[in-house]
């Protein structure tokens, strides 16, 4: 069995609060009342459902994986957190370019409602045995369902059955896509009624599709159940690390530092940091309190990002992620004599190794400067790692909104967006909020200026 191997570092963050026990003092109380309130809440209660998610049973999951491995290619089709984190998953173990390799199925994610990007999709898939997956747990999400219809719409211009090539995952009772399930006779998987879109990916929303591109769901579900362990147990700040960045973001939140930059150290793991931005953000941002999610690559943003971040406005507490293993090693030719010789000092260098060395780089930079850093080192990223990631994370982020006083599952601000949309298009029941929608834009157009 596969065992935790991670380690967060906190003395760069730490280096600007002269007494760690005044820290102590004033945080460890509110974690341990956000923690027990994590580990006490029913699983049925609305947003608390994501805690025992990795306790499920996967087999209806396999199930429809298996079912989806005999098509040419899969189009999943969600927005937010019912497609952030089918990327962050596909990304981070399967690599970039999945649907470059020679087995089926490949996998397309339709997110947002771009004509083009659809279209495209759908010139390279027509000529497919096409699987559409389509997740909403209302089934009313107007990005969602205009793609929906139109991808229905085209396979069925070509003859297919659609209720042989449907999966809807929505909610188990009630909804538009639950009435639609029944009507249609397709296919259809539960989705938590308690889970909030962006906790979401350790369910049917993220797993589904997963599964079937290979990924062992199992080790994702093993390594959250493993970081759920570790994070109960311990009932300290000096001990448990979602406790510590919990108080950390609170401390530094309250003392100016209004944005969160996520850095990990692995292309595998941009999707990650975008995961995060919406966990983050969507879950702390209310009553004028929360930290801006700042996503962040190394080392692509050492050279766009590190220059504000060093000499910038000190507002911003940072997360560098470093990987120690990056699988099998590419190492750099001998540069020989020549223009390039003063290059020699690469030869035989493994780029994963100076990919490591410029994470402590810019981490000892940022820290020079006077910024706080928490430093977060993994062995390697495999399905059982990411898996504990990620519970990490949303364990981390809950409680943070818990002791900020507010509530971390829900979402007001998104949805009165979705309310005026759904009135800008003439849905049943919404004029009222075109109307708002309207008196509100034109105050923004009332200066413009035309070239």
């Amino acid at each position: 069995m596969e065992h935790l191997s991670m380690v967060f570092s906190f003395g760069g963050a730490l280096s600007s609060i002269n007494d760690f026990s005044a820290l102590s003092e004033e945080y460890e109380p509110a974690c341990e009342s956000a923690a027990k309130w994590l580990a006490d809440s029913p699983a049925d209660e609305t947003g608390h459902g994501w805690f025992s998610l990795p306790d499920i049973d996967s087999a209806a999951i396999k199930e429809t994986g298996e079912w989806l491995k005999g098509f040419d290619s899969i189009v999943h089709i969600g927005i937010g957190g019912s497609a952030l984190g089918n990327l962050m998953l596909n990304q981070a173990l399967l690599g970039d370019n999945f649907n470059d390799r020679t087995t089926a199925p490949k996998f397309y994610l339709a997110d947002n409602p771009d004509p083009k990007k659809i279209q495209d999709i759908w010139r390279k898939i027509k000529n497919d045995n096409i699987a559409l997956i389509g997740v909403s747990k209302s089934g009313a999400t107007a990005e969602t369902m205009s793609q929906f219809l139109w991808f229905r719409d085209k396979m069925e211009e070509q003859g297919v059955d659609t209720s042989k090539n449907l999966l809807v995952i929505t909610d188990p009772i009630k909804g538009i896509f639950r009435s639609f399930a029944k009507e249609s006779c397709c296919r259809v998987l539960d989705l938590p009624p308690s889970v909030g879109g962006r906790y979401s990916v350790l369910c049917s929303a993220g797993l589904t599709g997963a599964y079937a591109l290979g990924i062992d769901v199992d080790a994702l579900l093993s390594g959250a159940r493993e970081m759920r362990s570790e994070l109960v147990k311990k009932k300290s700040l000096s001990d448990n690390p979602a406790w510590m960045l919990a108080a950390l973001s609170c401390y530094h939140e309250k003392n100016g530092k209004h944005m969160s930059v996520l850095m990990p150290y692995s292309s595998r793991l941009a999707y990650f940091a975008e995961w995060f931005a919406q966990l983050w953000g969507e879950s702390l941002g209310k009553k004028g309190l929360g930290m801006t999610p700042v996503r962040a690559l190394g080392a692509i943003d050492q050279h766009s990002q590190v220059q504000m971040y060093t000499e910038g406005p000190n507002d911003k507490l940072f997360t560098i992620i470093n990987v120690k293993d990056h699988g099998s090693e590419v190492i750099v030719p001998d540069v020989g004599n020549g223009a390039l010789e003063p290059l020699s000092y690469l030869s035989g260098s493994d780029i994963g190794h100076m990919l490591g060395l410029e994470a402590m780089s810019t981490a000892s930079a940022i820290v020079k400067a006077g910024r706080p850093v928490v430093w977060a080192e993994i062995d390697k990223i495999d399905a059982h790692t990411l898996g504990a990631l990620i519970f990490f994370y949303e364990y981390a982020t809950a409680m943070t909104g818990k002791m900020m006083g507010i509530d971390p599952f829900d979402q007001p601000g998104v949805e009165q967006g979705k309310q005026y949309t759904y009135g800008l298009m003439g849905r049943d029941g919404y004029s009222k909020d075109a109307g708002e929608a309207k008196e509100w834009f034109s105050r923004i157009k009332e200066k413009s200026i035309e070239l």
